[in-house]
């Protein structure tokens, strides 16, 4: 059972405003205040602990902060704790806002901490939980457990509640990479106790790692309380993982058409090419075919006005699409044209008109994951399939021809050494024969004569 223990503070607000990273870090510096001949930590021993704060030392002097702190405290050495030193840090950031105008700056980093004065650093897209709960709802809606609890409602807080107890994250985890997780290993008893939940949550971020998600400042205390920005940054990573499992070359051999035949360097790239990076190569080798002139480096600003989607889906789906799909210049009105011709191939809508417009590039991602899926275009011939079912892909027809093919080869190979062999053999004994006639004529038991010197 996990040993983990997190900060808790009294007030469900001011606990709310904080990650357990942040809150163990804050009382780090806190302790670190109080001076070694004094019981308690007080007033003016924070300027110099402050000012060393992220989020603070980008705007506030150790002199600003002292004028700041004896405006609400005439005495002082009054002694203060903890959780009113996260109530100062809190004020002392919004009044070093105001005070710089609102331009902060936050040396190329994210704020420190989740406040009511950066609440727009960590604003939830709407359109992202959105779809990450469409996407729970259709692969997840059978599970035994989970079926009590779905289908969520995307406009609601449905998602956050779930979360809570770790089930969902640990099942979706199970359907990115099937197997990761023994779900006899996952509590999922109606009430969990904390420490239940926390045995979840914990194998849910020990497993999220193992499949490749990145996780920073998240802890299990994190997802219990079901922080949202980090709830749909760990989402986006499983979904992402999921989506993209099929963009390799074990997977989906056929991309070795991607590059040239003569292109051996090409090719050794494309064996440890990142998922996300394949799919780019696969949707730029497509449009360039079908005449597109730019070149896609990315899911957001490359993509938003539509046009690389029309020759995208011109291409792979030429049945579906019309002239019109490339020719509308209007943006907006070619999105809607786009989404159309995808819903065609049966691709799930990752992504609206205005997810495309506005450059989303986690969910324009998903939705060219979707048309890879669908329809990627690639060639089967010439590509050995991989057999991982052998007595049905036998059964199917599958890979029989490749097999007889391969095995004619191979007998070819097989006779053609037996021959070389048999003739080198032939030969070698032709010699030995000559040798002995020359050396030991017939009817003579002399010893092999010597050659004059």
């Amino acid at each position: 059972m996990s040993s983990f223990v997190g900060v808790l503070v009294s007030d469900p607000w001011l606990q709310s405003q904080f990650t357990q990273v942040q809150l163990r870090t804050l009382q780090t510096k806190f302790t670190s205040a109080k001076r070694s001949d004094a019981e308690h930590v007080t007033i003016k021993d924070l300027p110099p602990v402050m000012e060393e704060l992220r989020g603070i030392q980008e705007v506030l002097t150790e002199e600003d902060i002292t004028n700041f702190l004896s405006e609400s405290y005439p005495d002082m050495n009054e002694p203060i704790e903890f959780e009113q030193f996260l109530r100062e840090y809190l004020s002392l950031k919004a009044k070093g806002t105001t005070k710089s105008g609102g331009q902060k700056n936050l040396k190329g980093s994210v704020s420190f901490l989740k406040a009511s004065t950066t609440t727009l650093l960590h604003v939830i897209n709407e359109s992202e939980k959105t779809s990450y709960v469409n996407h729970i709802n259709n692969f997840l809606g059978d599970d035994p457990f989970l079926k009590n609890f779905l289908p969520l409602d995307p406009t609601s807080n449905d998602l956050f509640n779930l979360i809570g107890d770790g089930v969902l994250l640990c099942k979706l985890i199970n359907v990115a990479v099937p197997g990761t997780i023994d779900e006899r290993a996952i509590n999922t008893k109606k009430d969990l106790n904390p420490w239940e939940r926390n045995e979840n949550h914990t194998l849910c971020l020990n497993s999220a790692e193992a499949i490749g998600c990145t996780l920073v400042n998240i802890g299990t205390q994190d997802l219990i309380e079901a922080r949202p920005h980090l709830v749909l940054g760990l989402l986006s990573q499983i979904i992402k993982i999921q989506l993209l499992a099929d963009l390799n070359l074990k997977k989906t051999p056929e991309l070795l058409e991607l590059v040239a035949d003569d292109n051996s360097k090409e090719a050794e790239e494309l064996v440890n090419l990142a998922p996300d990076k394949m799919l780019l190569k696969w949707m730029n080798f497509h449009i360039k075919k079908a005449g597109y002139k730019k070149t896609v480096t990315n899911f957001s600003t490359d993509v938003k006005d539509g046009e690389a989607y029309a020759y995208l889906l011109s291409a792979l789906a030429p049945e579906h699409s019309s002239t019109t799909l490339i020719e509308t210049t209007d943006p907006k009105e070619r999105a809607k044209k786009v989404l159309e011709t995808a819903e065609k191939l049966d691709c799930t809508r990752y992504v609206t008109s205005k997810d495309i417009v506005e450059g989303s590039a986690n969910l324009n991602l998903a939705f060219v994951a979707e048309i890879f899926q669908h329809r990627n275009g690639l060639s089967s011939n010439n590509v050995a399939p991989v057999v991982e079912d052998t007595p049905g892909d036998v059964r199917t027809g599958s890979v029989l021809p490749v097999v007889l093919d391969k095995t004619k080869s191979y007998v070819s190979l097989i006779l053609s050494t037996t021959y070389g062999i048999f003739c080198y053999l032939m030969n070698q004994s032709h010699l030995f024969f000559l040798y002995l006639r020359r050396n030991f004529p017939r009817g003579s038991n002399r010893i092999p004569r010597e050659k004059p010197e």
